[in-house]
């Protein structure tokens, strides 16, 4: 199911710390870094934090500058985003600056934590949130006489992909900016669930091995993130990050649908064709590397297909394959006339065993193809990400 693309933000010292032990929060950032995390803010929907963060900071979560909350409602959206906290225990002040200040707020926590936050009067009564209402545009108001709070139950424990469908579907939420903590960042991190991290780097050392840390312990993607953006900040640097490395599975994650927009972005190379589509493909290792990619016609080839043009440039000797996935703006092709291989039997042949796609082959040219069929009769996992449909026909309008 779409997800809110999820955005880490965080402050962290030369050595990797968020805080120091002592009583008062230590500053990383200054007036330009404030100015630009007041800018994420006001492009997003919603801003989350955990519950240590609130207790911890006592943060108001606002967007500060007036011109920016003046350019939301002018918009026609909430003055401030929708602001959102993490708790399993229910254990939250209501005296704190979050209940207080700006619009909209959200809870989740667990049945247990709903029940606790009843008693202690926040929020509206456990299961008020309907699951199944109906998606308001992105970052919409509140509907005349919404409650201020809203306390979201996710059964017996906390579930992160829950959440963020909840935000999604209910809340119209397309763009989350998660402010905090470490155990936060750590678990959405951890569970592929983040799109980007802008991460800023303070040129302190704190030194003390109890201090609060931007990442804990545990099983992280494998290989390297993509970087895309430095910039100084006065004497911060940000540093921009998404995930490269695909998913496992039929489960989609943020990389995945990097990968699915390059292919649909290289499908819009292909020399036009009135008898087949345009279809760009990429071929990624399980830890992020991008092995090869390619596009239909590539080099000449008036019949190559984009998953053939691809896999041709990767050593069949390659132990990466059998762990890749290929990333195709069109279902591969189950039957073909121009080749003995239809793509659907290549990816197999090369070993590889998933295959994300944006958009199933329609009957144009063949009748009832079912490239998916054979991928899964030869024991692949197919994710189909229609989304990104549009995208991928959109080198393809021409045809009938």
């Amino acid at each position: 199911m779409p997800l809110p693309h999820v955005l880490l933000s965080a402050a962290v010292s030369l050595d990797g710390c968020l805080d120091d032990t002592g009583p008062d929060r230590l500053l990383l950032s200054g007036a330009a870094d404030f100015d630009r995390v007041d800018a994420v803010r006001a492009a997003s929907d919603a801003i989350l934090v955990g519950a240590g963060t609130l207790r911890a900071d006592n943060p108001r979560l606002l967007v500060n500058a007036p011109e920016r909350r003046a350019a939301r409602v002018a918009a026609g959206r909430p003055e401030h985003p929708l602001k959102v906290t993490v708790t399993a225990t229910g254990e939250l002040d209501p005296r704190a600056r979050f209940w207080h200040a700006g619009g909209e707020k959200a809870v989740y926590t667990t049945d247990e934590g709903a029940e606790r936050l009843r008693r202690a009067g926040v929020g509206t009564a456990p299961g008020s949130e309907d699951p199944d209402a109906a998606s308001p545009a992105p970052g919409a108001a509140p509907a005349p006489g919404a409650a201020s709070v809203s306390v979201v139950p996710l059964g017996a424990a906390l579930d992160w992909r829950r959440l963020l469908e909840h935000l999604h579907d209910v809340r119209g939420v397309r763009r989350l900016m998660v402010e905090g903590g470490g155990t936060v960042h750590t678990q959405l991190l951890r569970q592929q669930l983040a799109d980007e991290l802008q991460l800023v780097v303070a040129p302190l050392i704190v030194g003390d091995p109890a201090a609060p840390r931007l990442f804990g312990p545990g099983a992280y993607q494998a290989g390297r993130l993509r970087l895309l953006e430095t910039r100084a900040l006065g004497d911060v640097v940000l540093m921009r990050y998404e995930p490269t490395a695909p998913g496992t599975g039929t489960g989609a994650v943020p990389a995945d649908r990097h990968w699915l927009r390059i292919a649909c972005e290289l499908a819009a190379q292909c020399p036009p064709s009135r008898t087949a589509f345009s279809v760009g493909a990429v071929v990624v290792a399980a830890d992020g590397t991008e092995l090869a990619r390619g596009h239909s016609r590539e080099a000449g080839d008036p019949v190559v297909h984009a998953e053939e043009a691809a896999l041709a440039k990767v050593d069949p000797a390659d132990p990466r394959l059998p762990g890749a996935t290929v990333y195709s703006s069109l279902e591969p092709c189950a039957r073909r006339a121009s080749r003995p291989r239809p793509c659907a039997r290549l990816i197999l042949d090369a070993g590889v065993r998933r295959v994300v796609t944006a958009w199933r082959e329609p009957d144009t040219f063949v009748e009832s193809a079912d490239g998916s069929g054979v991928l899964a009769a030869g024991g692949a996992d197919v994710v189909v990400l229609p989304e990104f449909e549009a995208l991928a026909k959109e080198p393809n309008r021409h045809l009938p």
